[in-house]
């Protein structure tokens, strides 16, 4: 858990250093079409510019509705990964008992810890890897979509409510969503888990961060980091509520 949220925060800076969040680059955004010169913006800022706009169209015009109706097609494509990822952390509670046994065993000996807890993976055939694919999948779609409405005049110049899309939201409402929306979703992800100091001091350091950084993006990527959020929550409250009703009918069979 520790790891995750570690690469969380290496994937955010990212996200904001490597999209150019200068003000050279959003007052002269380099247009974006079919045969822009690199692949990524070919293969990545293109096609989400491109269902922007279809979504759009589809929904009247609004811009908004579009980035919500895009943010729920994105978690749906992850949500493979986002199950792997929960279904990992649920086995990695499971095995902490043993695993604590391990650090005590060969606390003095690393490299004998390192090959203990690995047979031990193995063992109950954990990936101790599983929870951190959807961050990393999630960083050039960020990255892409940040420079999709920065790079789209129709998205960056549409109004949603009551903020332009291509700015920041001048009442902060959508960053303190975002970081809200972050703690929840935090909180949810480490339910059941055994008490750790570092965690809960990461499950207020966390929002912070989303709060601080939403606060400089596009509305519309905090719009999109919202409705990301609240989808996790949703599908993590509805992966967990079955799980235990699986394991009841696996015993009854």
């Amino acid at each position: 858990m520790r790891k995750r949220y570690l690469l969380f925060f290496i994937l955010l800076i990212a996200v904001v250093s490597l999209t150019g969040c200068s003000t050279d680059y959003i007052k002269n955004p380099a247009p974006i079409d079919p045969n822009s010169g690199s692949y990524w913006d070919r293969y990545f800022i293109f096609p989400m510019s491109w269902v922007l706009d279809e979504l759009a169209t589809l929904m009247m015009g609004s811009y908004g509705l579009s980035i919500i109706a895009t943010t729920i097609l994105i978690r749906l494509l992850i949500l493979p990964l986002m199950v792997k990822q929960i279904r990992s952390s649920k086995a990695m509670q499971a095995i902490q008992p043993e695993l604590q046994k391990v650090r005590d065993k060969h606390k003095e000996n690393p490299q004998k810890l390192q090959e203990e807890t690995m047979k031990l993976f193995q063992k109950h055939n954990v990936n101790p890897l599983a929870g951190c694919l959807p961050l990393v999948v999630q960083m050039p779609i960020l990255i892409a979509f940040y420079q999709a409405i920065i790079r789209n005049e129709s998205v960056r110049d549409h109004d949603f409510l009551w903020m332009a899309l291509g700015s920041p939201d001048p009442f902060y409402i959508l960053p303190i969503l975002a970081a809200i929306t972050t703690f929840f979703q935090s909180k949810v992800m480490q339910a059941g888990m055994p008490p750790n100091p570092q965690m809960q001091m990461m499950l207020v350091i966390m929002p912070i961060m989303i709060l601080v950084i939403a606060v400089t993006l596009p509305s519309a990527l905090s719009l999109y980091w919202v409705f990301g959020n609240i989808f996790t929550i949703l599908q993590t409250y509805f992966i967990r509520g079955n799980q235990p009703i699986a394991a009841q009918e696996g015993k009854k069979k």
